[in-house]
Formats: structure tokens, sequence, C-alpha cells
């Protein structure tokens, strides 16, 4: 179909979903981000405040915590911001889904019947629409920047580790 309109009311229906699982899923990150905050500020509170009075395996030990919770709460950094992107292409998808609505209607009218104002809101929805397509195709763009960067990152990762 043009302008890849929606073609039913269950195809509407699904276009029209919102974003409620990202939402759910970012309310959970945030309380995941307090939980390491937590564990961190305890961590460090054992390393500086047991001075020289622990063994150099245990401050080991406690360094070694405190660098898996940085780890986890980069990973969760990075899921964040993939949810953020997720959230933002479901916006436009819906302000796609509703533009072929709107755009399906005028298209359906007859052009000897079109009056002036119907040509010109034809022609705005028809921009609104392109709009929306550049949006997307950003977030397409950020989205493979993001992967490029973490593969670079992991490639520099890799070289960093000590030989065995």
């Amino acid at each position: 179909p043009p302008w890849g309109l929606v073609q039913t009311k269950v195809e509407l229906r699904s276009c029209l979903q919102g974003p409620s699982r990202q939402r759910r899923r970012l309310e959970e990150i945030e309380v995941t981000f307090r939980e390491l905050e937590e564990q961190g500020i305890k961590l460090e509170q054992s390393l500086r405040g047991e001075g020289g009075k622990q063994s150099t395996y245990l401050k080991t030990q406690w360094i070694n915590q405190l660098l898996h919770l940085v780890q986890k709460k980069n990973n969760l950094v990075s899921e964040e911001s993939d949810l953020m992107i997720a959230v933002q292409e479901l916006k436009l998808e819906e302000k796609q889904c509703h533009l072929d609505q709107e755009m399906r209607r005028y298209m359906d009218m007859a052009e000897e019947l079109k009056t002036p104002q119907d040509l010109q809101a034809e022609k705005e929805i028809l921009e609104q629409f392109l709009e929306v397509v550049q949006n997307r195709d950003k977030l397409i763009q950020v989205q493979e920047e993001k992967r490029l960067s973490e593969l670079g990152g992991a490639d520099l990762g890799m070289e960093r580790r000590p030989e065995a």
C-alpha cells in the first residue's frame, strides 16, 4: 500500500499500543540503579573504614565487587539508552500510524471533490509524514553509532587485558 498505510483496525491497534513495557523496564532499571548505588556505598565505606585492619585479600575482594557493581551499572546505562531510543521509536510509529489514517481519508476522496483546504491538509500530512520518517532514520543512525561504539569499546577492552 502507498506510504505504508495501515490497512486494518487490528494494525491500527497494534500501531497505537504504548511503550508501557519499556516504561516498566525503565522503572526497574531506576530501582536497580538505587540498589547498586547502595551496595557501592557500603563497599566503599568498608574499604575506607577498615583502613589497614583487613587483609589485602579482603580488600581485593571488595575492590572486585565494586568493579563488578560498576560494570552492572554501565550495562544498565546502556540498556536504559536502548530503551529510551525504543520509546522514541514507538512514539514515532504511533504518530506515523495516525498520519497514515489521516492520509488514507484524503486518498480515498476523489480528486475532483477535494477543496483547496483538503489539498493543503493533504500536503501538510505528507510533510509531517516525511518528518517522522526522517526522525526514525536519525534514531536508526544513533542506534548504529551506539552499536559501533560498543563494538569499539569491546575491542579496546580486549586489547587492555594482560596476557597470562
